[in-house]
């Protein structure tokens, strides 16, 4: 007959113990998941209602809504840059009740602050929901027409031509740094509240420059009130075939705005992924399509992998130049 020793079964009976701890967790975790949704979950906003963040994001939530049988609340938290609202989301549970509409400043906002609140890594995607070019607008009788006059115009002219941003660290602030860099000019920037501000100083003749984002620029376009010399992704507008982008101008700049979907670090994959599952139709759709194309923007879904991706090259791209121009705040 073979005795066990106390320590033997105490080592045993620990090991046992653990199991089933962790079979337990994983347990809840999996009926957690299999609830989820069972409430109402909550999207803050870091922009104000009817901009270009805004709308796609109401739309989203009132199909989404649908298809869970369940209220989904967009609640508007604007002011610095989005910090806010990322800061309110993630004070809450991580338990995919509430989640955040992410932009680009989510990200850059923690190379520009020393101390914005939150880690990139606190942040964990769920999917990305549209993508947009900028537009590079001017008044409409300026006597810029196109980017050779506007690169020909800043060079005999250092310094003198203003151009609008949304603050420091912003995408149009960040686009305006590497124009200059590329094409070894100096512009001043003014900042305004939001982009639909500078496009009014752009119809009154009052800014020479904007890098605005379609949905507030291309009813002014489309009425004459401004015009638009470029755009800055690599492929021209669907909307605006006619327009050249920066590259095809001879300026090598790739610049482009985002907008997605992101929850708390640590909420469950399982009810990531059932979110996500949820969305893709939703994102998929014809009408979706329609909605998003019509403002100048182009939809995107995916998985949460793929908004990483979008994520970590947000960081790479920004990075130099907030470092070049020292664009720090604190």
């Amino acid at each position: 007959m073979r005795f066990v020793g106390r320590a033997s079964m105490s080592r045993s009976f620990g090991i046992l113990l653990i199991s089933g701890v962790l079979l337990s967790a994983l347990g809840s975790s999996a009926v957690f998941a299999d609830q989820y949704p069972s409430r109402a979950i909550k999207i803050y906003v870091g922009f104000t209602a009817g901009g270009p963040t805004d709308v796609p994001v109401r739309y989203v939530a009132n199909k989404l809504s649908a298809a869970i049988g369940q209220p989904v609340i967009v609640e508007n938290k604007p002011g610095a840059a989005s910090m806010l609202a990322a800061r309110e989301m993630l004070s809450h549970p991580r338990d995919g009740y509430t989640l955040l509409s992410c932009t680009y400043f989510d990200p850059v906002n923690t190379l520009l602050y020393s101390h914005p609140g939150y880690k990139v890594s606190d942040i964990a995607p769920v999917t990305m929901m549209a993508r947009y070019d900028y537009g590079v607008v001017v008044p409409p009788d300026s006597a810029i027409k196109s980017v050779g006059d506007l690169l020909k115009v800043a060079k005999a002219n250092p310094g003198k031509l203003n151009y609008g941003h949304l603050g420091v660290g912003s995408t149009q602030n960040l686009i305006a740094k590497q124009l200059e860099s590329a094409a070894d000019i100096s512009l001043t920037g003014i900042p305004y509240k939001g982009a639909a501000d500078a496009v009014q100083e752009i119809m009154a003749n009052r800014l020479d420059l904007f890098f605005g984002p379609p949905i507030v620029v291309m009813p002014q376009v489309k009425a004459d009130r401004i015009r638009m010399i470029a755009t800055t992704g690599k492929q021209r507008l669907s909307s605006s075939p006619d327009v050249p982008t920066l590259m095809e101008s001879g300026v090598n700049i790739d610049a482009f705005g985002w907008i997605g979907l992101c929850t708390g670090a640590g909420t469950p994959a399982a009810v990531v992924d059932t979110l996500n599952s949820k969305l893709q139709p939703i994102l998929q759709s014809a009408e979706y399509k329609q909605l998003i194309e019509r403002s100048g923007s182009m939809p995107v879904s995916g998985t949460p992998a793929e908004m990483q991706s979008v994520i970590d090259a947000t960081l790479n791209g920004a990075k130099p130049m907030i470092t070049k121009f020292h664009l720090r705040l604190d």
